[in-house]
C-alpha cells in the first residue's frame, strides 16, 4: 500500500463500492455495507465482512447500507465507510491527502451533493470532486462524450437508474429513477411471499434474480431451488421456482425503467433523437446484466438498445478514464463545490 497515492476515484453505489487508482486499476470492490456496534456506537466491519453479517447479527450489532438510493442516507456511517477505502488504498499513514473524485446520481439536490463533498474531506480527500453518474458510465462505455451527436445512456444501479442524452460533453436531457438491483430483489422476494409463503432473505433473492432471471418470458424455462423459511409453519423449506415466475415478479420494476427512458426520449431535441434512433442506446449497471433486458426495451421503445461491456464497471472505467485526464475533464464534466 503506497503512502504516495495522489487521485482516487470511488464509485460510491448503493450495493457495491468500487475504487481506482491510476497507474493500479480498479483497487477494491466491495458491498457498501457498515457494520456497527449499538452499544459503542463504532464502527465494526466494512465491506464484504460486514456483508457477511447482513441478516446474521445478533441485536447488539447492526449492519447497514449507508446508501439508499444512492444518496447518502446515513452521513456518519458513509464517512466512515469512505475513511475504510481510503486508508485501504493509501494506507494509514499518508505523506500527501489525495483528491478524490465520487460519482454521483443525476438527481440529486445540491444539499446531497454537498454532503458527499463534506463526507470525502472528512474522511482524508485534500479535494473532493462529484461527477454525475451517467456521464461516467459513457465514458466508461467508450461513448464519444464530447461529439456533436446525441448519444443515450441507461445506469441502472443498486438503488436508481440513470438515464441520460449527452452531447458536447454535457446532459442534455436525464432524469433518475429510484429503482434498481435492490428494488428488483425485493419484488422478487415479495412475490415469492405472495405466491408460496416462503420468506427469504435479501441474497437469496438477489442469487435467484442472478441464476435465472430475464426481462421477457422464456420458451425453455430454467429453474432453481429457493431455501427459506415457511410461514405457516416455521420451519425451512424449499421450493422450485422457474424464470418466468422471475420475469413476472420484476414487471412492475422494468416497467418503472421502461418510462424514465420514455420521460428522457420526450424531453430530448429532434435532432439528438435522430441520432439515438442511430446510434441505439447503452446499457450499463449491474441491472443491464438481468438476461434480455436490452430485447425487452429495444421492443418497448422501438430504438436498438445494447449492453456496454463489463457493464458493472462502466462508471468505476469512466471515473479511472477522467482522473487520468483530470485537467481535460475538470472543465467540462465536473460539478464544482
Amino acid at each position: 500500500m503506497s503512502i504516495f497515492v495522489r487521485k482516487i476515484g470511488i464509485d460510491l453505489g448503493t450495493a457495491n463500492t468500487l475504487v481506482f487508482v491510476p497507474g493500479k486499476g480498479i483497487v477494491a470492490n466491495e458491498p457498501s455495507v457498515v457494520a456497527v456496534s449499538i452499544l459503542e456506537n463504532k464502527v465494526l466491519a466494512v465491506g464484504n465482512e460486514a456483508k457477511e453479517m447482513l441478516g446474521r447479527t445478533p441485536d447488539t450489532i447492526q449492519a447497514s447500507r449507508p446508501m439508499k438510493d444512492g444518496v447518502i442516507a446515513d452521513y456518519k456511517i458513509t464517512e466512515a465507510m469512505l475513511k475504510y477505502f481510503i486508508n485501504k488504498v493509501s494506507g494509514r499513514f499518508r505523506l500527501v491527502r489525495p483528491e478524490i473524485m465520487i460519482s454521483i446520481p443525476v438527481g440529486v439536490t445540491s444539499t446531497e451533493r454537498r454532503a458527499v463533498i463534506d463526507a470525502a474531506i472528512r474522511a482524508g480527500a485534500k479535494a473532493a470532486y462529484v461527477v454525475k453518474e451517467p456521464m461516467l458510465a459513457a465514458i466508461g462505455a467508450g461513448i464519444p462524450i464530447s461529439s456533436a451527436s446525441g448519444n443515450m445512456i441507461i445506469n441502472i444501479g443498486g438503488g436508481t437508474s440513470e438515464v441520460a442524452v449527452i452531447s458536447l460533453g454535457g446532459v442534455v436531457s436525464a432524469t433518475s429513477a429510484r429503482v434498481g438491483g435492490n428494488k428488483f430483489d425485493q419484488a422478487i422476494s415479495d412475490y415469492i411471499k405472495r405466491k408460496y409463503s416462503l420468506a427469504i432473505g435479501d441474497r437469496t433473492a438477489e442469487e435467484v434474480k442472478i441464476k435465472i432471471g430475464s426481462a421477457i418470458p422464456q420458451m425453455k424455462e430454467e429453474y432453481a431451488d429457493v431455501r427459506g423459511r415457511d410461514l405457516t409453519g416455521g420451519l425451512p423449506k424449499s421450493i422450485k421456482i422457474s424464470s418466468n415466475e422471475i420475469t413476472e415478479a420484476i414487471q412492475d420494476e422494468l416497467r418503472e425503467v421502461i418510462n424514465a427512458i420514455k420521460k428522457v426520449l420526450q424531453e430530448t431535441p429532434p435532432e439528438l433523437s435522430a441520432d439515438i434512433m442511430d446510434k441505439g442506446m447503452v446499457l450499463s449497471g449491474g441491472g443491464a446484466l438481468i438476461k434480455n433486458l436490452d430485447q425487452l426495451i429495444t421492443k418497448t421503445i422501438g430504438v436498438p438498445s445494447y449492453t456496454a461491456d463489463d457493464p458493472l464497471f462502466c462508471v468505476i472505467k469512466g471515473i479511472g478514464i477522467a482522473l487520468e485526464n483530470l485537467e481535460l475533464y475538470k472543465r467540462t464534466i465536473m460539478l464544482s463545490k
